[in-house]
């Protein structure tokens, strides 16, 4: 059991608002097309030992179609199930005797999330049980509103609370080996000044000014990927592949770097860095092998920046236990919808991926678990979003800045749902949402919790 300490919390209330967000622009990813999603916000409501109270946020999209893209459940299925599980979570929370570590808290209850989801599931008799992935989705809004109100409720920066001072080491979760190591000893002291930011490049994406016409958007931002380097400085490019067309693939990734060497060239920047994701479309290692053969043979400087691949083949460890050490021979090999719990890492690093995607959409607890499971394995690690917007980005974008990732984080919310973000969001954190030089600026993340500084944006 944990040690109690002053610094824990009991949570008092829990408040959520789901609100429907239109996409700018379709965002095609794997065999799926988004154009409207659920925003949940998480508004907590704390108390500490020293009987202090204050609230924490949070908040993510309910994006059925990343976490559950099965096409034998209905949407309105799929999402009937979510709001359910969020709403049985939000209940085991608050009813939760004691008083706890977020992160105790979070790993305390997967179990009882494993349990919701598959009775939810039943009750609505989908005919295919949510994936726990997509369960983790539901829930990580209340995972972040609980460590943003943590600091918060204890006047300290959150990633402060990661250490001897506030909780029991890592063993507890991660066995013998992190006796007297810490979620805190795997972050950063403070935010990095500057993030490198990942502009995604859809499916469905214009590449050139060529491209554009009358069913573009007019509303003052891009329409290409052309003009979005030119507007924001991107180097940092990552690239929606179809998986199961290997020519549209190989001409995707090489049409996309000159398109961003070309314009990166006129803005005299030399970096440039490319990942590629098939979102699971891919039936073996072996089509990525062979991609990146060919890209290598016909564009070598395409292959020479891109950076690393991304979550092939599917999801399930066991059923698609792939051998991934050929892609791993090329290029680092990203383990994402496969990552959900420790055990999965596991596995995973003994199929042979090179590597992990972090999401805040895991739980903000997870990923710290993660962040000190791969430091320890030697092995690199990515903050990637869900298309996150408004506090959902600045919570990614932070964590991002506290970590040693890859390369930078993945904001592309401001490609495809830039309207989801509130003013006060925007005018608080505005080098966050409008990037320069291709890099967000973190200088607004201050103050206590998740540096939200929810006085200001609500004021």
């Amino acid at each position: 059991m944990s040690s109690i300490r002053h610094s824990d919390i009991a949570v008092e209330a829990l408040e959520i608002n789901v609100e429907q967000k239109q996409a700018r622009t379709p965002l095609k990813f794997g065999g799926e097309v988004v154009e409207s999603v659920p925003f949940c916000t998480i508004r907590a409501t704390v108390q500490n030992g020293r009987h202090d109270i204050a609230d924490g946020w949070g908040g993510i999209f309910l994006m059925d179609q990343w976490g559950w893209p099965t096409p034998e459940v209905p949407r309105d299925a799929k999402q009937r199930v979510m709001q359910r599980v969020l709403d049985e979570y939000i209940h085991l929370v608050t009813s939760h005797v004691g008083m706890f570590h977020p992160i105790d808290l979070f790993m305390e209850l997967e179990d009882d999330l494993v349990r919701i989801n598959r009775r939810v599931s039943a009750e609505e008799g989908v005919a295919v049980e949510q994936p726990f992935l997509s369960a983790l989705v539901c829930v990580s809004a209340v995972d972040a509103a609980l460590h943003d109100a943590f600091g918060n409720v204890n006047g300290i920066d959150t990633y402060e609370g990661y250490g001897s001072l506030f909780m029991d080491d890592l063993s507890r979760w991660l066995g013998p080996e992190f006796v007297n190591l810490y979620a805190g000893d795997f972050v950063r002291s403070a935010y990095k000044p500057k993030v490198p930011i990942f502009h995604l490049v859809g499916g469905l994406d214009k590449l050139t000014r060529d491209g554009l016409d009358d069913s573009d958007p007019a509303d003052g931002l891009p329409n290409c990927l052309a003009d979005w380097i030119a507007y924001e400085g991107m180097y940092c490019l990552k690239v929606k592949l179809r998986g199961n067309d290997l020519d549209w693939d190989v001409e995707r990734m090489i049409a996309v770097h000159d398109v961003g060497r070309e314009e990166l060239d006129r803005l005299g920047t030399s970096q440039m860095h490319l990942t590629a994701d098939t979102n699971e479309m891919c039936e073996s290692p072996q089509y990525i092998v062979e991609m990146l053969q060919r890209v290598r043979e016909r564009s070598p400087e395409t292959f020479d920046r891109t950076l690393y691949i991304e979550q092939p083949t599917g999801r399930d460890l066991d059923e698609d236990a792939h051998d991934m050490r050929a892609i791993a021979a090329l290029k680092p090999v990203i383990v994402d919808e496969s990552l959900t719990t420790i055990e999965s890492l596991d596995r995973a690093m003994e199929l042979g991926w090179s590597g992990i995607a972090l999401k805040t959409c895991k739980g903000q607890s997870s990923d710290l678990l993660f962040v000190a499971k791969a430091t320890r394995l030697g092995i690199p690690y990515a903050v990637q979003d869900l298309t996150n917007p408004s506090i959902a980005l600045i919570h990614s974008v932070g964590l991002g800045a506290r970590l040693n990732t890859i390369m930078g984080v993945e904001a592309n919310s401001r490609q495809f749902f830039p309207n989801a973000t509130s003013e006060g969001e925007k005018r608080v954190h505005e080098g966050i949402f409008r990037v320069h030089g291709g890099e967000a600026d973190t200088s607004s993340l201050r103050g206590t919790g998740l540096g939200y500084q929810m006085d200001r944006v609500l004021g």
